[in-house]
């Protein structure tokens, strides 16, 4: 009789072979969701560009809408039905645009049409700075000579063309498809801020648990209060600085003060190169009304002048550390969204990284090194920490 017995085989090497084939699951998911979130990231600039018809607006409204939510809010604990504070906030809004455009836009059009018959001055004021360039740079001196003295340009007689009276008349002056953004963004702002309440109680009651609906409702709070107090306070700061420019410029005599106001005011929004172009902008300006160059050049000085104060002392004083931004965030959010939608995406791009950095705050910082090697993702089980470092 055989002794031998045929024993049932072990299931032993099954459970060894599962960390393995579970590590390279983890291993090919890891790999394929870093690969679709870098290509999101590579993409998503070029979608945005490329849509910027559609993108461009609604963003734009999305960020009005979400800075006029704390005036939406006051409404309605006065007993305001939703609708009515929404409407109210958009008129207020188009009444501020409106004559934002009378005080702006309007002079602004009628003192640049007179740019050509300004020429003569503007040579005239330019000509010792270009005889003093010319001396020191002596390779150029013949072609800095000639321009110093060319004399008057002849320009081509032109037709006056009355400039818009209001934001209804550029509107209809425009193109059909500005009229159709413009009509697109009003209606976006005013659903949005109609909703508003509702939306934001289902968002966050919608939540499976009590720490959810606290984290949501909190995240919703800080970008709210986040980005109507940063547009808040700088709209009052440009607005404070706009009046002091305008003063000033009324001072010397400088024509359409108000609308120098306006302009630095608007272009102080973008930081960093905003008021650069309102000082370049302003420059031009004296060049074509003062004949004095050094008289020329006050407005441009008092642009620069004006603004050293405002970002040194005024705007950290009121603004504080609240709101205080990395400054190569600021220019690469600025760059970024200068080359997605040009100045409109250079007027947003703060609000922009405000809403993105409170959101990112919230939700957790991407880890993009422990998604890369933690536990999970493309480390082994087996591995065992190397050099000391320590598994959290």
């Amino acid at each position: 009789m055989d002794d031998t017995t045929t024993t049932p085989p072990t299931t032993d090497a099954v459970p060894d072979e599962l960390p393995v084939v579970d590590d390279r699951r983890d291993r090919l998911l890891a790999g394929l969701t870093l690969i679709a979130g870098v290509a999101l990231v590579v993409g998503l600039p070029f979608a945005l560009k490329a849509g910027a018809e559609f993108f461009l607006p609604v963003t734009i409204s999305l960020v009005i809408a979400i800075a006029l939510i704390p005036v939406l809010e006051w409404f309605e604990r006065r007993r305001l039905p939703s609708w009515l504070a929404a409407l109210t906030c958009v008129l207020g809004f188009l009444i501020a645009a409106n004559v934002a455009l009378a005080a702006i836009v309007v002079p602004a059009i009628e003192f640049f049409r007179k740019l050509p018959e300004r020429i003569d001055r503007i040579q005239t004021n330019l000509a010792p700075l270009i005889d003093l360039y010319a001396t020191l740079q002596k390779y150029l001196n013949r072609t800095i000579t000639h321009l110093a003295n060319t004399g008057p340009v002849k320009t081509p007689a032109t037709t006056a063309v009355a400039p818009p009276s209001s934001l209804l008349e550029l509107a209809a002056t425009s193109a059909p498809t500005a009229i159709v953004q413009v009509i697109f963004g009003i209606l976006v702002v005013f659903f949005f801020l109609a909703g508003w309440t509702r939306a934001r109680r289902k968002t966050i009651t919608s939540r499976t648990s009590f720490d959810g609906a606290m984290a949501t409702a909190r995240v919703i709070q800080d970008v709210v209060d986040d980005v109507s107090a940063y547009l808040g306070t700088i709209t009052l700061i440009n607005l404070v600085l706009g009046g002091i420019v305008a003063a000033a410029l009324w001072t010397i005599g400088m024509p359409y003060p108000l609308m120098w106001g306006g302009i630095a005011a608007l272009l102080n929004y973008v930081p960093y190169f905003g008021p650069i172009v309102a000082a370049l902008l302003l420059g031009l300006g004296g060049l074509m009304t003062f004949s004095d160059i050094w008289v020329a050049l006050i407005p441009a000085a008092i642009m620069i002048g004006c603004h050293l104060v405002e970002a040194n002392v005024v705007t950290p004083l009121i603004v504080g550390h609240r709101l205080t931004i990395n400054p190569v965030l600021i220019l690469i959010s600025l760059s970024f969204w200068s080359w997605v939608w040009g100045t409109p995406g250079a007027v947003l791009a703060v609000p922009l990284l405000i809403i993105i950095q409170t959101v990112i705050g919230a939700a957790g910082k991407p880890d993009i090194a422990g998604f890369l090697f933690e536990r999970g993702t493309l480390v082994r089980e087996q591995k065992k920490p190397r050099f000391g470092l320590r598994r959290n």
